[in-house]
């Protein structure tokens, strides 16, 4: 995603009560930030916020967290989120820490429109490769489960060859998800602008069991 700098980012940053700076103390006990044993969905690279957002106002009995490693998107989002958004926490992350930070807890992790990594030699930093993959599995609390969205027809083919490879079982995919004008889907801001575009959107929901 291209960065534009925010004024104030570091004030809007530190002083948003969705932000939460300290992370490294919260691993297994992320239900006790929201004080509840609801689910918890977090999505990686989750941008200028409008999908985790939308998603927290939808499903108010679920938790999100929205992790971001780009201060200046992170503001962006922060700025949006409504008041009184009791169930949405963001956090600067790079996901290659994540293991670090969660353990046994997360229900779902959502994928959306992920840098896509194109050259060869990159592709131990895309979010659906084995050394990703292997780094979600203890963060699951039970049975592993991701949903991916993208516009990258090249990173959507690799990664429904490396989540079967890693056992990974398809419970939906689709090649063009705007076809199927399904009301509950959410969009990003990037698969707003795709989707003006007519560029077809492709989907994919795995599930993986814990052994």
């Amino acid at each position: 995603m291209r960065q534009r700098n925010v004024k104030n980012k570091k004030e809007i940053i530190e002083t948003s009560k969705y932000f939460i700076e300290d992370i490294s103390s919260l691993k297994g006990k992320w239900n006790e930030v929201y004080k509840n044993s609801n689910p918890i969905h977090i999505e990686i690279g989750m941008g200028k916020g409008k999908f985790i957002i939308e998603n927290a106002m939808k499903y108010p009995n679920i938790n999100f967290i929205g992790i971001e490693k780009f201060d200046s998107i992170l503001a962006l989002a922060l700025k949006k989120v409504p008041d009184g958004l009791d169930n949405l926490k963001m956090i600067r992350l790079d996901a290659s820490n994540i293991e670090d930070i969660f353990f046994k807890e997360i229900e779902t992790i959502y994928l959306n429109f992920s840098d896509p990594w194109p050259k060869k030699r990159h592709e131990k930093r895309r979010l659906t490769s084995p050394e990703f993959l292997r780094r979600y599995d203890n963060c699951f609390k039970e049975k592993n489960h991701i949903i991916m969205k993208t516009d990258n027809k090249d990173l959507f083919s690799y990664s429904i060859k490396s989540l079967n490879n890693y056992g990974y079982y398809i419970e939906d995919i689709t090649f063009d998800l705007h076809k199927l004008n399904d009301p509950d889907n959410i969009m990003t801001e990037y698969e707003e602008k795709f989707t003006k575009l007519n560029n077809p959107i492709y989907k994919i929901e795995v599930i993986k069991d814990k052994k």
